[in-house]
């Protein structure tokens, strides 16, 4: 009773600092809390009292003690509760941002993106360094080029014969048989050839490609090369894309070749255009550049191809489903870049007003 009658407010803690007094005649200066330590320590004999910082004001009452004259220090019900809150917040701020990011991870999508540059930073240091697997390369040079010769030149003969009749049939009608094959050697040259071919060799050898690397990563035959001292970069990456960089435009020309000779033997046997109007029209009409663009898109298309269908391959998670869905995946993109990279190519090679028809009319 004697305790509770002597109770006297010490101080209320403000956001300025100064000097105030209590009924004791004892200056106290008045602190922020904001701007202190994290805590306070006062003296009771033996004992340490630690009050923790808060940012709320708080009221601190002095009750004299009667067993050795030092006053203690008593905190409210209310202030102690109000601590603890936003003790828990300052927590939960301070470790929820950490175990958010550590429990983060990037979409698929984003990461593989990543491989594919990653993945040709690797093959172009790579190549420039020499580390090639010779053997590999001829296989794969061997598999990509001349295994793949039927299909692409049945797809070519077929589309120029498409080709051909939808501008024949125009332009007969408009008395310009002289400018067929020009238009053909033209269309073949800069677009039909190069994209036609690496559609075919993306869906043969692309998917290829990504269905063997996605079953090793998926069976951990690429660990083991590792394990026996082997880069899989080099024994696996590195020589299928050489081999699509150099067949695709060897390709390409046995496509051009094919695309153009189906086209001249229909419009002499359909439509009565002799097959040396439109050769000497395609020969006019024609220039080098044609040719060495046509050579320069598909290597690139090969590049893309192959640097794609190897990303994904190497980085398929999932057994045999992920194997599936990474083969479709790197058929779908590939597609996708050539027809981008097709546009970029054909802005930076033909620019401004043509005139290569002016000599074949």
């Amino acid at each position: 009773m004697q305790a509770a009658s002597h109770c006297y407010p010490l101080v209320h803690f403000s956001g300025r600092g100064r000097y105030s007094k209590v009924s004791n005649h004892s200056s106290v200066k008045i602190l922020s809390l904001n701007w202190l330590p994290q805590k306070f320590d006062f003296n009771q004999g033996a004992q340490i009292q630690k009050i923790l910082k808060s940012s709320k004001p708080k009221r601190f009452c002095v009750i004299p003690n009667s067993n050795d004259s030092y006053p203690s220090l008593s905190v409210s019900e209310e202030d102690t509760t109000a601590s603890k809150k936003d003790t828990s917040t300052m927590e939960e701020w301070e470790y929820g941002g950490e175990a958010f990011l550590s429990k983060w991870s990037p979409p698929r999508y984003l990461w593989r993106g990543l491989s594919v540059l990653i993945l040709a930073g690797q093959v172009i240091i790579r190549i420039m360094k020499g580390k090639i697997h010779w053997k590999n390369t001829l296989q794969q040079l061997e598999r990509v080029g001349p295994k793949s010769v039927g299909v692409c030149l049945l797809t070519a003969a077929f589309v120029g014969m498409a080709f051909t009749i939808q501008f024949v049939r125009e332009f007969t009608r408009l008395g310009l048989n002289r400018s067929v094959g020009g238009v053909l050697a033209l269309a073949f040259s800069r677009e039909l050839s190069p994209v036609v071919t690496s559609i075919v060799v993306a869906g043969r050898i692309g998917s290829a490609f990504a269905a063997e690397l996605g079953t090793m990563q998926v069976s951990e035959q690429t660990d083991t090369l590792r394990v026996l001292g082997a880069n899989p970069v080099d024994y696996l990456v590195t020589p299928r894309v050489i081999a699509s960089c150099i067949a695709l435009p060897f390709l390409t020309l046995m496509c051009f070749t094919v695309g153009m000779a189906s086209s001249a033997l229909l419009a002499d046997g359909v439509y009565g255009i002799s097959i040396n109007i439109i050769l000497d029209s395609a020969q006019r009409a024609l220039k080098s550049w044609d040719l060495i663009s046509a050579m320069i898109k598909s290597q690139v298309f090969g590049a893309i191809i192959s640097i794609i269908s190897c990303a994904w391959g190497v980085t398929t998670l999932g057994g045999a489903k992920g194997v599936g869905e990474s083969t479709t995946s790197a058929v779908v993109l590939s597609l996708v870049g050539i027809f981008v990279a097709d546009f970029a190519l054909s802005c930076c090679f033909f620019q401004g007003a043509g005139d290569s028809l002016k000599n074949c009319m």
